[in-house]
């Protein structure tokens, strides 16, 4: 004759529950939200050419990871005439380019000293 097993939900609960994990099991994955110094981060760039008249500044410059960029050598348009005026032709700078109104565009230059 087959006998019938009757387990109770409490009791599977029991059986199936998950295993405990000891702290800091991620083993140091940052899992939080990109920090405000990334956000902000500065691209290493090299002034290949200025162009005053049309507010163009073509840098050959390191990864633009905030627009998903690799490293090349592109003109974009500066934010404002006077980062146009205060760069020229081989300068060494940190910039931060980002998609204004669809163009990519440097937003920050500093020259590195």
């Amino acid at each position: 004759m087959k006998k019938l097993i009757v387990v109770s939900a409490a009791a599977l609960a029991g059986v199936f529950a998950a295993p405990a994990f000891a702290d800091d099991d991620m083993g140091g994955m940052n899992m939080s939200a990109p920090s405000a110094s990334t956000k902000s981060a500065l691209t290493d760039a090299e002034v290949k050419k200025v162009d005053p008249e049309t507010g163009m500044v073509t840098l050959k410059h390191g990864a633009l990871e905030n627009v998903g960029m690799p490293p090349m050598t592109m003109a974009f348009k500066a934010k404002d005439a006077a980062m146009v005026k205060q760069v020229h032709e081989g300068d060494k700078v940190k910039v931060r380019v980002e998609s204004v109104n669809g163009m990519l565009t440097i937003v920050k230059m500093e020259k590195r000293s």
